[in-house]
C-alpha cells in the first residue's frame, strides 16, 4: 500500500499568505486607475483568491483532525491558520465596502495606504516562508519587524487622512464612506501585525 504524502503545513500557510499579498496589489492597481466598473468587475478576482484560502484553511483543519504527528502542536497551526484568513477575508471585505458604498472618486493618499498594506502583506509572505526553517532563520526576526513598522506608518497615515476627511470634506455622506473605508484598510495592516506577532510568539515557542 502506497505511503501517504504528509502534508505540508508551512508550505500551504505560505500559500494563503501568498494569496493576501496577490488581493493587497490588485487592490491597489484597481485603485490607482479606478472606475466603478473595471472595479466590479477586477474584484471578482480578489473574491477568487479569498476562495482559493478559505479551500487552503478548511484542508489544514481536516488534515489536523486525522494527523498522528504535527511539526508543531496543532493549537498553534490552528492559530496562524485563523490569522493569515483574517487577512483575506479584510482584503476581500474591502473590495465589497467599495462596491456598497458606491464609491466613484478616490480621495488623496488611498495609494499609499494601500501601498503599505501591499508591503505589510508581501512581508507576512516572507515571514511565514522562514517560519518553515525558524530554528534556524536568520531572516525571520526581520520580516516581523518590517511588519510591525509598516503597520505603525499605516497608524500614522491613518489618523493624518481621517483628521483631512473631518477638515476638509463637506458631503456628510462622503465623510461616512471615508471614514469606514480608512477604518477597514487599517484593520488590514492590524490583521498584518497580528499575524506577525503570532509568528514571532510560535517562534519563542517552539524554540
Amino acid at each position: 500500500m502506497a505511503r501517504k504524502k504528509q502534508f505540508d503545513y508551512f508550505g500551504n500557510l505560505e500559500q494563503m499568505a501568498q494569496y493576501s499579498a496577490e488581493s493587497a496589489q490588485l487592490l491597489l492597481d484597481l485603485i490607482r486607475d479606478y472606475s466603478t466598473e473595471k472595479f466590479n468587475d477586477k474584484s471578482e478576482e480578489i473574491h477568487r483568491l479569498e476562495g482559493h484560502g478559505d479551500r487552503i484553511s478548511k484542508e489544514i483543519m481536516t488534515e489536523l483532525y486525522d494527523a498522528f504527528i504535527t511539526p508543531i502542536d496543532r493549537e498553534d497551526i490552528v492559530m496562524i491558520t485563523n490569522h493569515l484568513d483574517d487577512i483575506l477575508d479584510e482584503l476581500n471585505a474591502t473590495t465589497y465596502l467599495f462596491e456598497n458604498l458606491l464609491v466613484y472618486t478616490i480621495r488623496p493618499n488611498t495609494d499609499k495606504f494601500l501601498q503599505l498594506v501591499v508591503t505589510a502583506t508581501a512581508d507576512v509572505v516572507q515571514a511565514t516562508k522562514e517560519f518553515a526553517k525558524f530554528k534556524h532563520s536568520k531572516a525571520l526576526k526581520g520580516y516581523i519587524e518590517q511588519v510591525n513598522k509598516t503597520e505603525s506608518e499605516a497608524d500614522k497615515l491613518y489618523s493624518s487622512l481621517v483628521k483631512d476627511l473631518f477638515a476638509n470634506e463637506k458631503d456628510p455622506i462622503e465623510i461616512i464612506k471615508w471614514r469606514d473605508i480608512y477604518n477597514h484598510l487599517e484593520k488590514i495592516t492590524d490583521a498584518c501585525e497580528a499575524a506577525a506577532d503570532i509568528i514571532e510568539g510560535l517562534v519563542i515557542k517552539n524554540s
